[in-house]
This record gives C-alpha cells, structure tokens and sequence, in this order.
C-alpha cells in the first residue's frame, strides 16, 4: 500500500488512518489505534510553545507531503554500513520498518522468538505490554504512532534464557521520492533473561529526504539484563523521532548506550525508564558529536517509584560549527522511593564558533531518604591543554581529536562491549574531520 497527496502530512495521515479501518486485525488493536487517533487529533504535531518542544521545531519536517508505508524494493539492499569490526552477532535487518528476513541471520536459539510485529498479535507477551507502558507518556507522536504504524519487530526472550550473541538491529532507510516511516518495536525480557541489543540506523545512498517515527517499547522482567545500544550513523537524508520507554521489574537492569554522530540532519530522542519495584539498576549514557548544521535532541526521564534503586546517567555533547545539541534530563523520586541513590551529569564541549548547546538537568524528589545529584558544564577546547599537547609535537588535529578522547572518555569507557567502544572512538574521531 502506498499513499501520497499534494497535501500536509497531516491531512496525508488522516487518510492513511481512514485507509487502515478496512484492514483485517484483533477488535482491541483496532481499538487502541482509534484512542491513540483521537488523541492525536485533539492535540496534533507538537510545536515549540510546548515546553517539551521548546528548541526543537518539527515545523519544516511535518509541513510537506511524504509517501507513506511505500513498498520496499530489497534486490538493492547493503546494510554494509552498518558493519562494526570483529562483531559477532545475530542481524535483524528492517528496510523502512519491514523486518526483512532475507537479510537478517537468526540462528536457531530456543527460548529467544522474533517476529515482525505485524505478525505478533497472538504472543502472549505482545498481549500483556503491546501500548501498555509507552501510550502512558505525554508524547503525543507515541499516539501517532499506535495509531497508525504497520511495520517493527517483535523480540522476547524466555525465562532464564541468555541469548549466547548480541542482536545487530539495522535500520535501514531507503527510497527515491520522500517519504515518512513509523516503525514500532516490542521487547520483553522474561525472568532471568539476558539480551544484548545492538541498534545501528543508516541510509541507503541516494536516498530521498525520509522522517521516522520510532517507538520501542521495553520491558525487562524480574531478574532480566539488558544492554542496549543507539548508534546513529545515518546520513543527511535523514531525520528521526524516537521514543524508547522501558519499564523495569524487581531486580532488573537495564543499560543504555545512546551515541549520535555526524550525520542524520534531525534527531530527537526521547528515552523514559520507569523503575516499578525495588532493588532495580539503571544506567544511561549518552556521546553526541554533531556536525554541519545538525539537530540532535535527547530528552531522558528515569522515574523512581518504589524504594532502593539506583540510576546513573552521564551525556555528554560536543557540538562542531553551527549544530545544535540539546539535553534535556529528568529524574523523579516518587513519594515511596525512599533509599533511593540517583545521579545525573551533562557535560558540553563546544568546538565551533557558532554551534549551540541547550541543557536543562532536572531532579524532583517527593521522599525524604535518598542520595541524589545532578550538575552541568559548558566549555571550549582547554587553551593550556592544546598548548601542552603541540609544545611535545603534537599536531593541531591530533591534539584536538587527543582532547576530544579524553572528553568522552568518561562515557565510553563505561560501554560493556569492548568492539562497539572501539567503533564509536573510531566513529569520533573520523567525526572530528567533518
């Protein structure tokens, strides 16, 4: 099914919308996507008079008609660019959102099931969290996005079962006339079960100006272990909404690796991690090297809500010429959290003339027993430093790009895989030549 007018992307959904009734699906799908529709209506396209919204302007990406849930033509597909050196790994390839499994490699592992989400609807864990955790945010694109997508994946993993390899995820955007994709993801981890997720997006070359909605929603059972990693090393072409919401169970935890590089011109992320009982671990990181005119835009909540938990959260930006980064992070401690321990740290290194940093730590505590902190930094390249570094013989470029290492050292260090740590430094420094 493929649809395009000479109209706004909004009226072009209205009609996609009407175009989906006819299509056979469970009666509470089809109701939750009437809910989720409305909602829409009545609220629309975020603008910037919405305080969530302030410094990021979707005006220019929603005022224009796109194809939309176009057919994905696969003879030509290379997901080579998402190669990551000596990684060994399952693949799951989505071209557009559709799972395409003639580029994907899953061997057989019992107790891990994946499947297009399309195709997940009689999955007792699809029945239990589909639209249960993320439909309860105040993004109103989630909505959009319940409302009206028609490709993702769905990925659960059993009680006790460690998948033995990371899962490679590519996103691969590809097309010849501009179009818009809305991709949902559903992951669930059993008790006990461990999964490493490795996420990497890309543009295919050539490809039309493309805007993605993606909504992920995750959630890690009792026990369970998630690594989780964002590597966004998509071109120009591209621009993304992303909204990741992760509900943590007893005893869980839960890591995420967020790194945006040079590259997709419009990023927003949105990342909530709600911690729904005690004893639950989460960690948060974040490197941003922008480039050129570039947006990128991380907007994270970890939200306490039952006593001794601990979060750890360190982003760092470092803008080049006239990008702009934003970090925009909040953590709550509900009334019953007490004992809780979180921290929150967004430092920026701003390395052009004219780029831009906007950030905005937040901290609301409701109990009265815990041990909480959040601070800020906003600096240019150490003057001394560089001085130190070119007086020993070292070069201008190698000593910026020495510093520039040394700056994000605090977040990739703490990257659990050693191979994807390497291919982001490696990916930073290249950036650095942008």
């Amino acid at each position: 099914m493929s649809t395009i007018v000479a109209d706004s992307l909004y009226q072009q959904l209205v009609s996609t919308f009407q175009e989906l009734e006819t299509v056979q699906e469970p009666a509470a799908l089809k109701a939750l996507r009437h809910t989720a529709f409305e909602r829409f209506q009545q609220e629309g396209f975020p603008t910037v008079k919405n305080e969530e919204w302030k410094y990021t302007n979707l005006h220019t990406l929603v005022n224009k008609p796109y194809v939309l849930n176009s057919d994905v033509e696969v003879d030509h597909v290379d997901v080579r660019k998402a190669d990551i050196a000596g990684l060994d790994a399952h693949r799951i390839v989505l071209v557009n959102g559709q799972y395409v499994l003639a580029f994907s490699s899953l061997e057989d592992e019992i107790g891990l099931t994946v499947k297009p989400i399309e195709e997940a609807h009689d999955e007792p864990n699809f029945q239990k969290y589909y639209a249960q955790h993320a439909d309860k945010s105040d993004n109103v694109l989630v909505q959009l996005n319940t409302a009206l997508q028609t490709a993702g994946v769905y990925i659960s993993v059993g009680k006790n079962k460690v998948v033995s390899k990371p899962i490679h995820l590519i996103h691969l955007s590809i097309g010849q006339e501009p179009f818009f994709v809305q991709t949902r993801n559903l992951i669930v981890l059993e008790p006990h079960a461990e999964l490493e997720l490795i996420e990497s997006f890309i543009t295919a070359d050539g490809a039309a100006q493309n805007l993605n909605n993606k909504v992920s929603e995750i959630v890690v059972e009792e026990e369970a272990k998630m690594q989780h990693y964002y590597l966004q090393v998509a071109d120009a072409a591209s621009s993304y909404i992303q909204h990741t919401e992760v509900y943590q169970e007893k005893q869980s935890l839960y890591n995420n690796y967020n790194c945006n590089l040079p590259g997709a011109s419009f990023v927003r992320n949105n990342i909530n991690v709600r911690l729904d009982a005690e004893n639950v671990e989460s960690h948060l990181y974040g490197i941003n090297l922008t480039a050129g005119s570039q947006f990128v835009d991380n907007h994270t909540v970890v939200d306490h809500m039952k006593p001794h938990c601990e979060s750890y959260e360190w982003y760092k930006n470092i803008p080049q010429d006239e990008s702009i980064a934003v970090f925009n992070g909040k953590i709550f401690v509900r009334e019953d959290a007490q004992k809780t321990n979180a921290f929150q740290q967004n430092n920026n290194m701003l390395i052009g003339e004219k780029s831009t940093v906007y950030t905005k730590p937040q901290l609301e505590i409701f109990a009265d027993d815990v041990k909480c902190s959040h601070g800020c930094t906003m600096g240019q390249f150490d003057d001394d430093a560089l001085f130190y570094l070119r007086a020993r013989g070292i070069g201008e470029e190698s000593a910026r790009v020495l510093l520039v290492h040394a700056f994000a050292f605090d977040v990739t260090s703490r990257f659990s895989n050693e191979l994807v740590r390497s291919y982001v430094e490696a990916l930073v420094e290249k950036g650095l030549d942008k």
